[in-house]
């Protein structure tokens, strides 16, 4: 074989750091909010670490973390390993500030982040990544939108560079989630009001990206997401909580949240108004109490049986 073409290509060459947080970080935790799901074609534990695949803005990347003796260590590979390793530290919640946050006067929530000193709020700084999925989840099961999610990215995704585990696949990139066809959205168990919300988003990708030139300023963000036809409250708030590791983002219009919420806090479920209202003294922080209900383990109580799932998908 001739030598030049034997020579690993720049994105096959792996990109390397060892990033040393301030404060402990726990990975599973931190990074839950990716997992949709157990078979999830773009995250995957492997028992000693993390795989993550994303598309950058310099093209596809897998991203490999894992807990050291000095740190978290990160390896990337693809065109955009190396915008995917400068990310790490805003991923795993460097960017995230705890400080503020007076738990003392819930002793539920208080002991939750004294057991989980490691939970961080992540930033993926991928916008329409982040937006796709939630557009997915909208009024119907988790079940049936990770199917969906799962069965989109297998068939128009690509493989994950590296030595990914086998099935990884990239988020598709927006010219191929706007050349799906309708039958192909069909087949994948999404309706077309849902269909025509991805559509749109994939039309306006650099808009969503500049979102995070944003910053902090959590409601206008919401307010341009929103400006999105198909996009409310829910999923703006489930997309910059990912995206823009928005700390006071409430997914609101959620099915189970507001009773999880309630009876984490007070003993009984409360809707979307009561949970604001129990949520109102950590105004700024919101965010991360119910990511320590949600990291304490907690559940409501079940009184019935499970939603049945309807299969909308042509067989």
């Amino acid at each position: 074989m001739d030598a030049a073409l034997a020579r690993p290509t720049t994105a096959q060459v792996p990109v390397r750091t060892v990033y040393r947080p301030a404060t402990i970080v726990n990975l599973r935790l931190t990074l839950a909010p990716l997992f949709r799901g157990g078979n999830n074609p773009t995250c995957a534990w492997d028992g000693a670490g993390v795989w993550l695949t994303m598309r950058t803005p310099h093209g596809a990347a897998t991203l490999r973390l894992s807990d050291t003796r000095d740190g978290v260590t990160a390896v990337a590979w693809g065109d955009g390993s190396e915008w995917a390793i400068d990310g790490v530290p805003e991923l795993l919640g460097g960017r995230d500030d705890w400080g503020g946050l007076d738990l003392s006067a819930n002793a539920f929530l208080a002991d939750t982040r004294r057991r989980q000193p490691g939970l961080r709020l992540l930033r993926t700084r991928l916008v329409f990544e982040a937006l796709l999925p939630a557009i997915l989840e909208q009024k119907v099961t988790s079940v049936e939108a990770w199917r969906s999610w799962r069965q989109l990215v297998v068939a128009y995704g690509e493989p994950a560079p590296g030595p990914a585990p086998a099935g990884m696949r990239v988020f598709p990139a927006a010219n191929a989630w706007r050349l799906i066809p309708s039958w192909g959205w069909h087949r994948c168990g999404v309706d077309a009001q849902r269909s025509r919300t991805a559509l749109g988003a994939a039309s306006v990708v650099s808009g969503l990206e500049r979102t995070l030139e944003l910053g902090s300023d959590g409601a206008a963000v919401a307010r341009r997401l929103r400006s999105l036809p198909g996009v409310g409250g829910w999923t703006a708030a489930e997309t910059a909580q990912r995206s823009h590791g928005d700390p006071d983002a409430v997914s609101v219009g959620d099915y189970h949240l507001p009773a999880t919420v309630g009876w984490a806090l007070i003993g009984k479920p409360v809707d979307d108004d009561g949970m604001l209202e129990l949520l109102e003294p950590w105004r700024g922080h919101r965010q991360r109490v119910m990511r320590l209900i949600a990291a304490s383990g907690f559940r409501k109580p079940r009184f019935g049986p499970r939603m049945t799932i309807p299969d909308h998908r042509w067989h």
